[in-house]
């Protein structure tokens, strides 16, 4: 590579033909906080706020196994009146609930505590969430802000830009939460097309990098069954068992009428060659990777 040719991890990654199946970072609770001035690297933790409220912000979320994400609307920044604030999480059964909130001064922050201990409110409609953090990876940034720009036209109540989600080299990358979904490698093309899928309940696997409730084999299983079956909703596909013998993997699926009843996945995982996968990690690294083996229906079950 020249001296003077720009690295960008999410063009590498496509040149390598990177899987994004299977890499949705785990989690169910976000915690979402309006910051209009500049975002540090490392977002909410580098913030120059109350330390006290930060200290109790961050604990809480750590209890709560919850991801702080900093968040702006599209375009340019609004400076006048409160802040929002939110608390946003996948029930195991199923259910989303959120709880919205402002602030205006650094201990209003305070209230988030609360309402991670505190049942939120169903129905709303879910969040689009795309990852704009520049300092964190330029490639956020140069992908990720057209993309916010593009949802932001159609659903403009709905879509925020974000700070770091993780895989970077994915960019752009879209989250919908409380739902737990990972998009990537958007343009805003095909961002509008897999969103309004999304809210029609039609989940496909083209840009689907996973489902935050589920564990990178899990995720891939639902990924291969979504790619050869067509889409599905949220949550036609259950997961009823995992199997491991050592880098072999079996993922039974359940599915949800008109799509197979029963699924049989089985994976092979192994690591790739070491390669710089982001733009400010110099250093190389690898990942696992899970191959899809084989897909069946299994039409004996019950």
């Amino acid at each position: 590579m020249a001296a003077t040719e720009r690295f960008f991890c999410a063009e590498r990654a496509q040149l390598r033909g990177d899987s994004m199946a299977g890499t949705a970072s785990h989690g169910l609770v976000w915690v979402l906080i309006e910051y209009r001035g500049g975002w540090p690297p490392n977002g909410f933790d580098g913030l120059d706020v109350d330390p006290e409220t930060k200290a109790l912000v961050l604990s809480a979320a750590q209890t709560a196994r919850a991801r702080v994400l900093l968040v702006e609307r599209p375009g340019r920044r609004r400076r006048e009146g409160p802040s929002s604030w939110a608390v946003l999480s996948h029930q195991k059964s199923g259910a989303y609930l959120q709880q919205w909130g402002t602030w205006s001064h650094d201990k209003d922050l305070a209230e988030i505590a609360t309402a991670l201990t505190s049942p939120g409110k169903p129905g709303l409609p879910p969040v689009i969430l795309v990852c704009t953090h520049g300092p964190h990876d330029p490639c956020c940034a140069v992908w990720g802000r057209p993309v916010g720009r593009a949802l932001s036209q159609h659903w403009p109540e709905l879509v925020w830009e974000c700070s770091h989600v993780g895989g970077d080299r994915f960019a752009a990358n879209a989250v919908v939460a409380p739902d737990g979904v990972y998009y990537g490698g958007l343009d805003a093309q095909s961002a509008v097309t897999t969103i309004e899928d999304h809210l029609a309940g039609r989940i496909r696997a083209d840009y689907l990098r996973g489902y935050t409730d589920l564990f990178p084999p899990q995720q891939t299983a639902v990924a291969a069954a979504l790619k050869l079956f067509g889409p599905a909703g949220r949550h036609d596909y259950q997961i009823a068992e995992t199997l491991r013998d050592g880098d072999q993997w079996r993922i039974h699926l359940t599915g949800r009428a008109p799509h197979p009843a029963h699924i049989d996945v089985e994976l092979q995982s192994s690591r790739t060659p070491p390669g710089q996968l982001t733009c400010r990690g110099p250093a190389t690294g690898s990942v696992v990777v899970y191959e899809l083996i084989s897909i069946r229906t299994d039409l004996g079950k019950p």
